[in-house]
């Protein structure tokens, strides 16, 4: 003999599944996206006025390329290339400084910055960095909540290092 709370489980079950088959119609499975650092192009366009200054920059995953809702990018800071002071209203971002040396731009001042340092900034939080040395620096970065530069609500600093 069944009880009723067993009925009552047993039914919920039923329109857990029913619910999760409707809420999924029409959507994909989701498909794995693979690349190769030498496939990715560098970023058109960046301007030195909005804060890039020398920079070359590659968004490895973003919401063009494999419809993330993040960026995962690569960037090489020639001596004397910076990322102005800046900060992004819609996402988080980090980065690792994979090779070379330089400075952070924070609401504290510069900051020495080395191979192995790992970076946090949520959003809203002014960031960037300079490139101090006489050789190049080597940052994997990402944003964490926006797809692409518009989605991430970037705004370079009124006072930045122009």
């Amino acid at each position: 003999m069944t009880s009723s709370g067993e009925k009552f489980g047993a039914a919920l079950a039923r329109a857990v599944k029913g619910a999760k088959a409707v809420l999924n119609e029409g959507k994909k499975n989701p498909v794995m996206y693979v690349t190769n650092l030498k496939d990715v192009p560098k970023v058109e366009g960046l301007k030195r006025d909005d804060g890039w200054v020398d920079m070359q920059v590659q968004f490895l995953i973003d919401k063009k390329s494999a419809g993330a809702d993040h960026v995962v990018g690569w960037t090489v800071l020639k001596p004397g290339a910076r990322h102005e002071n800046h900060r992004h209203h819609n996402c988080d971002e980090f980065f690792i400084v994979l090779k070379g040396q330089g400075h952070i731009y924070t609401e504290h001042g510069d900051t020495p910055s080395k191979e192995g340092d790992v970076v946090y900034s949520p959003r809203g939080c002014w960031h960037g960095f300079n490139n101090t040395s006489n050789e190049d620096v080597v940052l994997v970065w990402g944003w964490m909540g926006a797809g692409s530069i518009e989605d991430s609500g970037y705004e370079v600093h009124p006072e930045s290092h122009k």
